[in-house]
């Protein structure tokens, strides 16, 4: 990488120690200046000048502050003599705090104090570093913040306040705060009441839930703002300019932990201030031309829809529900029939067993939604074109455990690599995961693998297809002809579903939907997947320490060793 010219370079002094400063436009950097000394089979040589330089990208500078001589010498209480003549000799300071990386995805906020005999060059240091963090337009100012006091373990507001808030306050960020008092609070005022051009971003503090109501109040005010009918499956949506930000404190936090790779509120605070920005593909839900609900992670139908409907009425337990509900309907062992109908994607969108996961700047997802969607726009139009108006669409006729379609990984600390661990953030697709009817101990080997590394999809009973819309028909609903007579959908296990043939009705014939921890009314659903209609504050999940834009060592000029 071509070098950067310095912007400023100084001799300053951090823990009592001399060190060099530079800073350009994307790094800052210090070493110290003096050099340990080894002694190697008589030979005396200076050790290497990398082990004491340390960088610091100026993106993830979280602030800079002038610091007040007493605030630096907690730490120096053992040699205090020191400390009170070092403060003597360099009286003035300013301290950076940036992203520090740390086990597993997680970010903390370190700080480092330098400190010089000029206050004017403290000063001047302060008023540079500021000004180049005021060209990264990304990072936002003014915040509006929903809290749900409910949700989890009831640990928002704390959260909130005790990790997040201060984080908000020493990187100059304001934020109108709205705690939550009863069951879509937030999407209701985001859909009518909030004034959104006060605000850079909308944060909030809880669950998957809580960020579904965030998620319906945006997009529905874009929608609404811009003429938008989300009665029509097939109208182009309008991306929100906005990006949402999630600050984990629920049982769930399965979108955070996909997308940032940690359920950490510190994490998420400081992916906020440094304005982070990733896409995020959303499906739209809709039966018979009427809009059901959003989906950004996982819609499962059988299975997982069994379990959520089983859970619900057992709310009092907490998050055990989950496993005692997971548990019953395992055992259950419940088939259901109908017919998926899907459109594929395109070749060059990869494939869900191709192992190439969703990383930070994944290059599947960097391109533009607007030129996907004129091509995905004349494939449809050559789709209807095509007599019979079925071209390019394949269609499943069977009996299903479970049909789930993953928008994202739904990674989780359970499930490391998640139901569909090679599914992207923002490609404009979604994985159909169809588990055909097998039996009790294959489905179990299914499960088993969404938490190990091998294959989950490596069975006969099990495909997976990766597409851009999608519709489900269960078998209730279809028209059955004397040449065909069709058995009725049973379940298997401990019950059966209905008695007999001629009393089966609705409401034992089917699953339900579970779309984002929500059950969906209808079990005739078409699925339209909505590419990037919306951002988050984050950045996806790295897969390394991130490196350096470039290496600090050519922010100095290099100096002929001397002995």
């Amino acid at each position: 990488m071509e070098e950067q010219a310095r912007l400023l370079s100084s001799m300053l002094f951090n823990k009592h120690r001399q060190v060099e400063v530079a800073l350009n436009r994307s790094v800052l950097a210090w070493k110290e200046m003096e050099r340990r000394r080894k002694r190697s089979s008589g030979v005396i040589s200076n050790s290497a000048e990398t082990a004491h330089s340390h960088a610091v990208q100026v993106c993830e500078i979280v602030a800079v502050l002038d610091t007040k001589e007493d605030q630096d010498n907690a730490e120096t209480r053992r040699s205090q003599k020191k400390a009170k003549q070092h403060s003597q000799l360099y009286p003035h300071a300013f301290t950076v705090s940036y992203v520090r990386r740390t086990r597993r995805h997680q970010w903390r906020c370190s700080d480092v104090t330098f400190h010089s005999a000029s206050e004017g060059l403290c000063e001047r240091w302060i008023q540079v570093i500021n000004e180049q963090l005021s060209l990264i337009a990304s990072r936002p100012k003014s915040l509006l913040v929903y809290i749900n006091p409910f949700g989890g373990k009831q640990r928002g507001r704390r959260i909130y306040e005790q990790k997040v808030a201060p984080l908000f306050g020493r990187a100059g960020i304001s934020a109108d705060v709205i705690v939550t008092e009863r069951a879509n609070h937030a999407r209701d005022h985001l859909k009518t009441e909030a004034n959104l051009d006060k605000y850079d971003g909308v944060v909030c503090v809880g669950g998957d839930g809580m960020f579904s109501e965030i998620l319906h109040g945006l997009v529905t005010r874009f929608q609404t703002d811009n003429g938008v009918d989300q009665n029509q499956p097939d109208a182009e949506m309008v991306p929100c300019s906005l990006r949402i930000g999630i600050i984990p404190a629920g049982s769930t936090d399965c979108i955070c932990f996909a997308t940032v790779g940690t359920n950490d509120p510190v994490t998420s605070a400081l992916h906020i201030i440094v304005g982070d920005s990733q896409p995020m593909d959303v499906c739209s839900v809709h039966h018979d031309d009427i809009f059901l609900r959003y989906s950004v992670s996982l819609l499962g139908y059988g299975f997982y829809g069994d379990v959520l409907t089983d859970s619900e009425r057992k709310r009092w337990l907490g998050p055990a529900r989950y496993d005692l509900s997971g548990v019953k309907t395992f055992l259950s062992h419940n088939y259901y029939e109908g017919t998926i109908s899907f459109l594929p994607a395109e070749n060059n969108m990869g494939d869900p067993r191709d192992k190439l996961q969703c990383r930070s700047g994944c290059g599947i997802c960097q391109h533009e939604p607007s030129s996907t969607g004129t091509q995905w726009e004349m494939s449809e139009e050559k789709e209807k074109s095509d007599k019979g108006g079925s071209s390019g669409w394949s269609a499943i006729r069977g009996k299903f455990i479970a049909i789930n379609a993953a928008s994202m990984s739904c990674a989780c600390p359970r499930s490391p690599k998640g139901l569909s661990p090679s599914a992207h953030l923002a490609d404009g697709t979604t994985d159909l995961i169809l588990v055909r009817k097998c039996s009790r101990l294959d489905f179990l080997r299914h499960l088993v693998r969404h938490t190990n590394k091998e294959d989950q999809f490596d069975h006969s009973f099990v495909e997976v297809h990766r597409v851009r819309k999608f519709r489900f028909q269960p078998r209730h609903h279809e028209l059955v002809s004397l040449e065909d007579p069709i058995e009725s959908p049973k379940k298997t296990g401990f019950s059966p579903i209905c008695s007999a043939q001629t009393t089966c009705n609705y409401s034992t014939c089917h699953s339900s939907w579970s779309c984002d921890g929500e059950i969906l009314p209808n079990a005739a659903i078409q699925v339209s997947v909505q590419c990037q209609l919306i951002r988050l504050f984050a950045r996806g999940i790295e897969e390394q320490q991130q490196c350096l834009l470039e290496d600090p060592c050519t922010l100095w000029a290099v100096e002929p060793s001397t002995h």
